[in-house]
């Protein structure tokens, strides 16, 4: 794996002079897609649940949240390799719990949901989200 540090400023300056005259500066290049911000994913109820979309690098320090962990082949194929909650204290502690389990099924994205407003709601979000899952996958007759 390699890095490469980039000068926001410069970055900003040269994508904001090329895009008047039409032309891809080479500096966005260096960025891979970014995907979109927020996603969301609809229950076995119905009901949708809003989640932010994280690459599996970037997602922050997380305190009580449902996620789910995606693989991404393309910009609109989604791939769910988990769904889960946090319930840890120790936000690090929730962050490398994601990271570990990410890593392990191949996940590029995780998608986290921040809008549950208890340990009972989070819960039942969760079992709407799985079940929905389970209610999508194909079946072997």
């Amino acid at each position: 794996m390699s890095a490469e540090i980039i000068q926001l400023a410069e970055f900003r300056t040269r994508r904001q002079s090329s895009a008047g005259v039409g032309q891809v500066s080479v500096a966005a290049g260096l960025f891979p897609e970014q995907p979109p911000r927020f996603h969301f994913w609809t229950g076995a109820s119905g009901k949708r649940y809003v989640h932010t979309v994280y690459s599996l690098f970037d997602c922050p320090t997380i305190e009580d949240a449902n996620y789910i962990l995606v693989r991404r082949q393309d910009r609109s194929t989604r791939t769910v390799l988990a769904i889960g909650r946090l319930s840890n204290h120790c936000p690090t502690q929730n962050l490398a719990e994601i990271r570990q389990h990410a890593a392990a099924l191949g996940a590029d994205e995780v998608h986290v949901h921040l809008l549950a407003s208890s340990s009972q709601e989070a819960e039942a979000v969760e079992a709407d989200l799985i079940t929905a899952q389970f209610l999508n996958e194909p079946h072997s007759a």
